[in-house]
Order: C-alpha cells, then sequence, then structure tokens
C-alpha cells in the first residue's frame, strides 16, 4: 500500500459510496449478499467504501449484532481482493461513533482492521461544549486520520458552528470533511473554515443530498485579510449513491470535468442536479422525515436482486407511507439516472463465491 496515492485520490475527489448492511428475513448478516454490494461498488468505478456508517445501520454496534467488526472485515477483504490488480488502492472509510472511549475502541479496530480514515460522528455527544467537542476529536485523531462529520440535526446529528469547524482545523491529523448539514448556511460555515484556516489538505466531500450535483460544480469564495481564498468540493461520500452507483461515478466524472474548465456551469447541469434531488428526495423518505431513508436504499437494490429484501435490524423501520409508489415514479421519471441494465450484466458473478 502506497499512502501517498490514497491521499492522492482522497484530495483529487472521488466516489465514496456508504455500504449498506445485508440482512436475511431473520435480520441476521447475509455474508454472500453483503460481498455483492462490495463488488457491485468497486465494479461501478468508486475511489473507496465508508463501512460502519449511518447506512450500515449504527445497531451493528449493539451487544447482542455485534456486526460492527464483521462489516469492516467483509468489506476490508473484498478491497483487498481488489486492490490486488489495482494500480491506486481503494479509499477506506470507517464510521467511528459514540462517547470518547466508545469512539476511540472502535477508530483503533478499524486502523487495526485496515481502514485509512475514521468518519467522525458527534451525534452522542449533542449537549457537549465546544471544548469538549474538541478534544474528543483530538482523541480519535490520536489514533487514525480524521473524517470530519457534519450530520443533519433531523437524522441524529447536532449543530456545529463556524468557532468549532476553525478549531477543528487546526487539529493536524485530520483528513477531510464530509458535510451533510442538508443546509447551505452551515456548508458554508464549513468551506469558510477551511479556506480560513489556511489548510489547504484537508479534502472537502459533499453529504448534502439535496444538492449533490451543484456543492460539485461550485467555486466557494471567501475575503479575509484582503485575499481571496477560493475551495471546492472535491467529491462525495454519500448514502445516495449506495444505489445507481456507476451513474453516480459516471455524474461525479462530469461535475469535476466541468469545475475544471472553469466555463460556465451548463443548464444541463442545473437540471441533473433537480433530477438527482428529486431522486434523493424518494431514495431518503423526505416526505415522512426520512423515516425511510435506510430501507429506500433497500428497495432499489432489491428490485435489482442485490439484496433479498428491506430489512432492518430495527424492525420499525421500514419503508415510509407512499415511498414505493414514489420510487416507481423517480424509476419512469429519469431511466437515465437508474444503472439495473450494468448490474443485471454482473450480478450473477458478484454473488457467487
Amino acid at each position: 500500500m502506497n499512502p501517498s496515492l490514497i491521499t492522492e485520490t482522497l484530495q483529487q475527489g472521488t466516489a465514496i459510496p456508504a455500504h449498506p448492511l445485508a440482512l436475511n428475513a431473520s435480520r441476521q448478516l447475509d455474508e454472500r449478499r453483503q460481498r455483492a454490494l462490495s463488488r457491485y461498488y468497486i465494479a461501478s468505478g468508486v475511489g473507496g467504501l465508508a463501512v460502519g456508517v449511518h447506512t450500515t445501520q449504527f445497531e451493528i454496534r449493539q451487544p447482542g449484532i455485534d456486526l460492527f467488526q464483521p462489516v469492516l472485515e467483509l468489506a476490508g477483504e473484498e478491497m483487498d481482493r481488489a486492490d490486488a490488480s489495482r494500480n491506486v488502492p481503494l479509499v477506506r472509510v470507517a464510521g467511528i461513533c459514540g462517547p470518547t472511549e466508545q469512539a476511540t475502541r472502535e477508530a483503533s479496530l478499524a486502523r487495526e482492521t485496515g481502514y485509512h480514515y475514521g468518519l467522525l460522528s458527534l451525534s452522542a455527544l449533542k449537549e457537549a461544549d465546544e471544548e469538549t467537542l474538541i478534544q474528543h476529536c483530538r482523541a480519535v485523531a490520536e489514533i487514525m486520520p480524521v473524517f470530519g462529520f457534519y450530520l443533519q440535526p433531523d437524522v441524529g446529528g447536532r449543530l456545529l458552528p463556524y468557532s468549532f469547524w476553525r478549531r477543528f482545523c487546526e487539529i493536524e491529523n485530520v483528513a477531510a470533511i464530509k458535510m451533510a448539514p442538508f443546509n447551505r448556511y452551515h456548508t458554508l460555515d464549513v468551506i469558510r473554515a477551511v479556506a480560513e484556516s489556511g489548510r489547504d489538505d484537508i479534502a472537502l466531500y459533499t453529504g448534502n443530498d439535496d444538492n449533490i450535483v451543484l456543492d460539485l460544480v461550485t467555486p466557494f469564495r471567501f475575503h479575509s485579510n484582503g485575499k481571496v481564498l477560493e475551495r471546492r468540493i472535491a467529491g462525495g461520500l454519500l448514502g445516495h449513491w449506495a444505489v445507481w452507483t456507476s451513474r453516480a461515478v459516471e455524474i461525479l466524472d462530469e461535475c469535476q470535468q466541468v469545475a475544471a474548465s472553469g466555463n460556465a456551469i451548463p443548464l444541463s447541469i442545473l437540471q441533473l442536479n433537480t433530477e438527482v434531488t428529486d431522486c434523493n428526495a424518494v431514495f431518503f423518505d423526505v416526505a415522512n422525515r426520512f423515516q425511510g431513508c435506510i430501507p429506500g436504499i433497500h428497495e432499489v437494490l432489491r428490485r435489482q436482486g442485490l439484496l433479498e429484501g428491506t430489512w432492518c435490524l430495527n424492525p420499525e423501520e421500514t419503508l415510509g407511507p407512499g415511498q414505493l409508489a414514489e420510487i416507481d415514479r423517480i424509476y419512469e421519471s429519469y431511466p437515465h439516472l437508474n444503472d439495473d441494465a450494468f448490474v443485471a450484466e454482473h450480478r450473477d458473478d458478484w454473488l457467487s463465491g
């Protein structure tokens, strides 16, 4: 493994899907389909995988379920298999959550399992003050490079002001930040903090499912101390990209080409942003305040034959009212955005062995 290649991939920007959890009807891990999902994403051309994150279901950590380490290991084995024939290794991101004792324990396990970065959720510290949050982040960063994470409050996150992000950027082992507040004001807080910190080695990734395409083509410019500072969002780490993934990789490539050209953003990109956002509203069940955000992803993968069902570890986590009909609608409205043909061509191979 060449660490510089991994850093280069992260900073140049790549597609990193948030890995779902494959379960059978008994809500037990379906190892064959779990591996198939990893193979699908890798074959789609992603630059890495994020495992043990929200899309993988936080319940994997609960005593009696104990799936955190197994899912990290399964995805790691599939990435090992792929890396054996790749010139550039896949970026490995492990979800890290909980209070400091748990977070540092998970970071140690992730590092030992071969993961490069820890995507650090602060959801467990909702009442902590800023100093406590920073010390928590420093503790994890002492173990492995940190991928900061601004998660929107509607799905368990908390508000994190500019002052927090500005201090967060002072932690040496911060490598990247995923912005998923679904809020333009809060997104700007993060980007401005990174720009004004002078850190050009912190990669910015979108997790804003309501604005994915525009995030990827927008130049963010700030004036500070008589200087013009510009930053761009390099790539995406998204639950949205856990479905229709080969098309997502193509969309990222198109966005990167538009951003690199320096030309005016084409109207086709603006339209694409609207289409992708409409799809995401359905996948993540915005109409029902994200009730079906994980089952919605599962349903698309079920239709493609990659998952057997939409089961979650929490039996009450099901598709929202009307969500199935909405998935039918977006399939009919945006046939150019799905990758059903690609999956159908390779699915049996991914499910074998």
